[in-house]
């Protein structure tokens, strides 16, 4: 099974672990037993919440394909493919179940065009067999694929580096990221990301990070600083609340190459029409929160202005007050 969780999942680990350490710490036989009451609801609260990522490669009737797949436990897979001939992702989501895998290709207005469908599909098989079903015209074509990637998670378990497929694309470009793990981490981290050229896979920059995986979305694309150019973003982390960070990379046109900027911020959102990047920090369930306003200058975020609020006892309201 391979990993990938929500930023929810993240916070019940890290309390997960950080209640194990403190029992470790007491004596109690009383407050111990209680603990690892909790322990294990979390613990298997979090394991039912556990997706899994895992990549095959292999032909729809003879045009080349690769399928990426990300898998839940409720049986809810989110899914992508693409013909190796052209590297545009095709968003093919649907669902598992009695060992049958449905996914279904969405046109622009939402309805479903194609279907996939792979009978007696298991975990553990290392190839796939199925159909893919135009809803129109009925036609018909069979796929078949192999495993190539599949990501382990778990203390016991080490691999150095695996390659996933993103979904995010460009015009011309698309992004594999790199994946590592040790065995003192339960989940893998991701350590880079390569940037290939469309048709020919040819491999045009590789960049070093360390970041959470996320999931098959790890990778965005924008125009971050308002250039005219596209530049992409890793997902980094996932922090206390609702709060996210990512890390941005913008594109030179001098060299043709990406390099990481200074942005940072937690749930940067960006406008192209105002041409401004928006921050908003909430922590303490709700009971504080703060907005901050940045344009671009020589590619850098400086601040316009900034807004805070705390929560009042008595109004029982958030209350405007003075940024630290």
């Amino acid at each position: 099974m391979i990993n990938c969780i929500s930023n929810k999942n993240y916070s019940l680990l890290f309390l997960y672990k950080l209640l194990f350490w403190k029992v470790s710490k007491k004596n109690d036989k009383t407050n111990y037993i209680l603990k690892r009451h909790i322990f294990l609801v979390l613990f298997l609260f979090l394991l039912n919440n556990l997706s899994a990522q895992t990549s095959y490669s292999g032909y729809i009737d003879k045009y080349p394909i690769e399928l990426v797949t990300d898998s839940y436990s409720d049986g809810v897979v989110r899914a992508f493919y693409v013909y190796t001939k052209y590297d545009n992702p095709i968003k093919s989501d649907g669902y598992f179940k009695n060992n049958k895998l449905t996914l279904e290709e969405k046109d622009n207005s939402g309805k479903t065009k194609a279907t996939l469908i792979f009978k007696n599909c298991k975990a553990e098989s290392a190839n796939l067999e199925g159909t893919w079903k135009d809803t129109k015209t009925n036609k018909e074509l069979r796929i078949t694929l192999t495993k190539t990637t599949d990501i382990n998670y778990g203390d016991s378990i080490e691999w150095p580096d695996k390659e996933l497929l993103q979904c995010a694309t460009m015009k011309d470009k698309y992004f594999k990221i790199i994946i590592s793990k040790v065995k003192e981490d339960f989940f893998g981290k991701i350590t880079g990301v390569k940037i290939f050229e469309k048709k020919t896979d040819r491999l045009l920059q590789e960049l070093k990070m360390e970041c959470q995986l996320r999931s098959i979305e790890n990778i965005g694309v924008d125009d971050y600083n308002f250039d005219g150019y596209e530049d992409f973003s890793v997902f980094e982390s996932s922090h206390a609340g609702p709060n996210t960070s990512s890390i941005y990379f913008l594109f030179d046109p001098k060299t043709g190459k990406y390099f990481k900027s200074t942005f940072e911020g937690t749930s940067l959102e960006f406008d192209k029409k105002k041409k401004r990047i928006y921050e908003s920090n909430q922590c303490c369930a709700g009971r504080y929160s703060s907005q901050a306003e940045y344009k671009v200058v020589n590619n850098k975020m400086v601040l316009i202005k900034k807004s805070c609020y705390e929560y009042n006892e008595k109004t029982e309201d958030l209350e405007k007050v003075k940024c630290e």
